[in-house]
């Protein structure tokens, strides 16, 4: 069931709700009627909705029995309706549901450093499973629930909603996620998405999907960190593949999670401090771990493939070093 919907439990708030309104006019009635106090009253009310056939405290009046005939009618059908939502609530299950609801929402309020991914369809769902190869926790907003049938098991933590809703942000935690990753069909409406989130938290890493080229500049403007063109990017690698198959071939190779092989990022801050500021050979990474360093990022934004071995790693900069899985896992260790 939704997360904060809890259908089954209105139906049995609105069933006991009318049921509160029948006790209150059959006490009020039979008070002014018949002038019984309350607790005579509330004792009638409760043998005629209920059917039980108790006798009356006394004789009732001509309009006191008007009144009794019209309450039982009135009150028949609500108090089984009822009756079939409590049995409904406590015996199939909806209880345990509705208390694993509250499990999740806690979850969801203890999540931090996440990533929310607002839409689940064919990219949402991708980058759902890539996610959780990779480990990294993770929060889905969706509309529609069944979406999420076939793959709920995957999906630990989602809601179900409107992503460019305020409050529907808020619940997912967006003022302590790290990255949001919108890819609603409709470009509007990532470009709203990413207003909010970006208002919300100025720190977020935002990655948005676009479907037209004139979105590209709106969702960058809105505060979109990187915009992503499925088509267009789709078209490329196909155009690529014929061109150059063995080239793709290789990036599959490199980027399938599948694989024993990881690209790895490396910033300044997680630098031994008797490394940082020094040149690339100075690291010995290969020597290290046997990865190479395929690529750096300058502190001005700027990237150098291949990096020369004298280049220096100043405050800012990020490596990325390219091997196996067990090769980075010694480089992640280094202290």
């Amino acid at each position: 069931m939704a997360i904060y919907g809890f259908g089954y439990l209105s139906r049995l708030k609105i069933a006991l709700f009318i049921l509160l309104l029948i006790v209150i006019f059959g006490i009020l009635g039979f008070m002014l009627i018949e002038g019984y106090n309350f607790n005579e009253a509330l004792y009638m009310t409760i043998i005629t909705i209920s059917t039980v056939g108790f006798q009356e405290i006394r004789p009732l009046s001509t309009a006191g029995r008007y009144f009794t005939s019209g309450l039982i009618v009135i009150s028949f059908g609500t108090f089984a309706y009822t009756l079939s939502a409590v049995y409904s609530y406590l015996i199939n299950g909806d209880l345990r549901r509705y208390f694993n609801e509250i499990r999740k929402r806690k979850q969801i309020q203890r999540m931090k450093d996440h990533v929310i991914i607002c839409g689940f369809g064919r990219n949402g769902r991708q980058v759902a499973m890539d996610l959780d190869r990779m480990g990294q926790d993770f929060l889905v907003i969706e509309k529609e629930e069944d979406s999420f049938l076939e793959t709920k098991e995957k999906v630990k933590h989602y809601l179900v909603g409107d992503a460019t809703f305020d409050h529907v942000l808020m619940d997912a935690g967006i003022d302590r996620a790290s990255a949001l990753i919108t890819t609603l069909p409709d470009d509007a409406d990532n470009v709203f998405v990413v207003l909010t989130a970006r208002e919300i938290n100025p720190n977020l890493n935002i990655i948005s999907r676009a479907s037209l080229d004139s979105s590209d500049q709106k969702l960058h403007r809105a505060g979109a960190n990187n915009v992503v063109m499925p088509d267009k990017v789709g078209g490329t690698h196909m155009a690529t593949l014929l061109m150059k198959p063995d080239v793709i071939e290789f990036y599959n190779l490199v980027s399938d999670q599948e694989n024993d092989i990881t690209l790895e990022e490396i910033s300044y801050d997680s630098l031994p401090e008797e490394f940082r500021d020094k040149s690339i050979q100075d690291l010995e990474i290969r020597k290290r771990c046997g990865a190479n360093i395929v690529g750096l990022k300058t502190n001005s934004g700027s990237y150098v493939l291949n990096p020369s071995p004298t280049e220096r790693i100043t405050e800012g900069s990020k490596l990325f070093v390219l091997g196996m899985s067990e090769q980075i896992e010694i480089l992640k260790e280094w202290k």
